[in-house]
């Protein structure tokens, strides 16, 4: 069975976010709250984690897996990012988006793009997310919590809790979330190619 966690959309609880935090380090799989929908993330590193994402979801190996990153001195040590890509990324983080980048040698090849060797990055704008990333001091490996032939993502905590209760570990509920993924845009060529339209604003990347 998942545990459970209530957390103050506002002002986290510190010792909640600590056991969250906790559990992630142990090899859990959690369902957390972002800026733009939930997601399931787990620990870089945790190949059983990373399996089960893609159990869940029904993913194949041409999946993106995106690091979600606390800030952007955590993102330089996954991705290679030119100054011109740097100041682009850079103007609309932290937000929903994702984007596609050439990954450095400290992204385990489990989550790379098999022929580009790119992974996703992203700097969420949500409290209860920000304060989980800098409780663990490292990334964590998300998808987006959309399960196979459904049409949005599921929104409340005590759903996910109830359907998906026997393959995580860890709900973490901070109230309601949004349906919409975040924006890709895929870098990996030097110019911006929009993948998928989501949360974020297209228009500086059009």
């Amino acid at each position: 069975m998942a545990r459970y966690f209530d957390v103050h959309p506002e002002n986290p609880q510190p010792r909640v976010i600590s056991a969250v935090a906790d559990g992630i380090r142990s090899g859990a799989l959690a369902a957390y709250p972002t800026d733009s929908c939930y997601a399931l993330g787990c620990r870089l590193g945790n190949r059983d984690g990373i399996d089960r994402i893609r159990s869940i979801r029904n993913l194949d190996d041409r999946h993106h897996f995106t690091l979600v990153c606390q800030n952007f001195a955590q993102l330089g040590q996954f991705v290679q990012v030119d100054n011109a890509v740097f100041r682009a990324v850079k103007a609309a983080t932290p937000g929903s988006y994702t984007f596609i980048l050439p990954a450095t040698k400290e992204v385990p090849r489990q989550l790379l793009h098999p022929k580009k060797r790119t992974v996703g990055v992203r700097i969420p704008d949500h409290v209860v997310t920000q304060a989980l990333l800098a409780e663990l001091g490292e990334p964590l490996v998300s998808s987006t919590l959309l399960l196979p032939d459904e049409a949005e993502p599921m929104t409340q905590g005590w759903e996910i809790k109830e359907r998906l209760d026997h393959v995580v570990d860890i709900v973490v509920d901070s109230g309601d979330c949004g349906t919409e993924p975040t924006t890709v845009v895929d870098f990996s060529g030097g110019e911006a190619e929009v993948l998928r339209r989501g949360a974020g604003d297209l228009a500086r990347f059009e």
